[in-house]
């Protein structure tokens, strides 16, 4: 009989993993930057970040300026001094790197942010109110940059975010042990801090329509995100002991899950960086093994490197080129066996250009487990995109690069509902620079409106 951790084992087994930079080693990390003139790891970091300017305020001991250098950059900076894969950003395009180690950016940054929520440091002020109305539809990554830099522009936003709480993935979807809930928590109160309105359990398009946000604000900035893993396709995905891996690791996030892992064998289906973190949340559940199953091989594996090595240390095991067929269950409906096939390249190549497998006949072998998570990507929000009247590619929002406005002249669209179809990029950071620059667009159509108007 499996059972569930304590309070007390949970609380433990969940802390955040890494712990922060002492002063000390925080000022002698600093100093260790060459300050670079045209520094190539502000041209690495999507949201342009001036690091040598923050660091060098670090050095200085002037942490409220460090931290507004990188807040100003990036409203969501506490969580992506966290969760950025800085190896192959900002720290990847060190000049120390290779001579010696990289500065360490994200630890850093993580030191400044961190000063900035411990004191309550106000880091801005709302602009002067200029009359114009902005509805921001999520209150994830993209949608709370985007409200942070309308409101120190001056404008009346309101964000409607369907969940209890805002901050979407960083507050739900981010393992504790990397992202505690609280980090994503201070910088929405950051935003709400200039004025922004934050409306919690409102799912446009179901208790509030498209068309009266249209009729209602000057410009819509649509950052809804994506939802839940659709289904597999396969037999035995009700069975009990089948979990949907967002609402998996929300339950992590949330309070101590109701889940009996304890002992626990577990098949997590995808490798993506929600899979890892479906994966790793299990070891800390008490799991005593976890495999991650991928019909692909590991070079094909969509989590960030740091992750796939973090799993390995935790102890998760990994099965490539190979695919689920069916869930089995026992006579009471519980899930006992995930019978998978193996898999081989077929030579042929998919739509997205990556290679495509394909089931070797007869190669068909049971995993034994106590539970499936699934983490093979998520639903797309398409009737909402509809709603609003969207050019897209099977949900994927057409947005130009630039401006982020779509095919509707009033709204803009940002974060993962414009990822896919070969657009974008699936990074937290990348959503904050996405919601920022649709601010931007929003700012200068609205701004030459004022401006004839006056």
């Amino acid at each position: 009989m499996l059972s569930r951790l304590t309070t007390e084992a949970f609380a433990l087994n969940f802390a955040e993993t890494k712990p922060p930079l002492t002063k000390k080693a925080a000022i002698e990390e600093s100093n260790r930057c060459l300050y670079c003139y045209d520094a190539p790891c502000i041209t690495a970091c999507p949201t342009g970040i001036n690091i040598p300017s923050f660091i060098k305020r670090i050095a200085t001991d002037n942490l409220k300026g460090a931290a507004k250098a990188i807040m100003t950059a990036n409203p969501i900076g506490a969580t992506c001094a966290r969760v950025c894969p800085t190896d192959e950003l900002c720290e990847g395009a060190c000049v120390l790197k290779g001579a010696s180690a990289p500065i360490m950016i994200g630890m850093l940054q993580r030191y400044a942010t961190d000063w900035a929520r411990a004191t309550d440091a106000t880091l801005f002020q709302p602009g002067p109110a200029n009359g114009k109305k902005i509805a921001v539809i999520g209150g994830g990554p993209a949608g709370l940059s985007a409200a942070r830099e309308l409101a120190v522009d001056g404008f009346s936003v309101v964000v409607y975010e369907a969940k209890p709480l805002a901050g979407g993935l960083d507050t739900y979807g981010i393992v504790s042990f990397r992202l505690p809930q609280s980090i994503s928590l201070w910088e929405v109160q950051q935003v709400e801090k200039l004025g922004v309105e934050i409306r919690t359990g409102i799912k446009v398009g179901e208790d509030i329509a498209a068309a009266y946000l249209l009729e209602e604000y000057d410009a819509i900035v649509l950052a809804a995100g994506m939802a839940y893993v659709p289904p597999i396709g396969i037999g035995g995905e009700d069975l009990q002991g089948v979990y949907d891996a967002i609402e998996f690791v929300e339950q992590t996030k949330k309070e101590l899950p109701s889940f009996a892992l304890k002992g626990a064998r577990v098949a997590v289906i995808g490798a993506g960086n929600t899979a890892i973190d479906a994966a790793t949340c299990s070891v800390r559940l008490g799991a005593e093994q976890v495999k991650i199953v991928y019909r692909r091989s590991r070079e094909e594996m969509t989590a960030y490197d740091f992750e796939y090595d973090f799993a390995k240390q935790e102890g998760v095991e990994f099965s490539w080129m190979t695919a689920p067929k069916r869930v089995i269950g026992d006579a009471a409906g519980k899930v006992t066996h995930l019978e998978c096939i193996r898999m081989e390249w077929s030579g042929k190549v998919g739509r997205d250009g990556r290679p495509l497998p394909s089931q070797i006949e007869g190669s068909e072998f049971l995993i034994p487990v106590d539970a499936v998570v699934k983490a093979i990507g998520q639903e797309r929000r398409t009737t909402l995109v509809e709603q609003f009247g969207l050019a897209h590619n099977n949900g994927v929002v057409l947005v130009d690069e630039a401006t982020r406005l779509t095919s509707n002249p009033k709204v803009y669209a940002a974060g993962d509902i414009t990822f896919g179809a070969g657009q974008g990029e699936a990074m937290v950071v990348s959503a904050a620079e996405q919601g920022k620059r649709a601010a931007q667009a929003v700012r200068e159509r609205l701004s030459a409106s004022l401006n004839v108007s006056n």
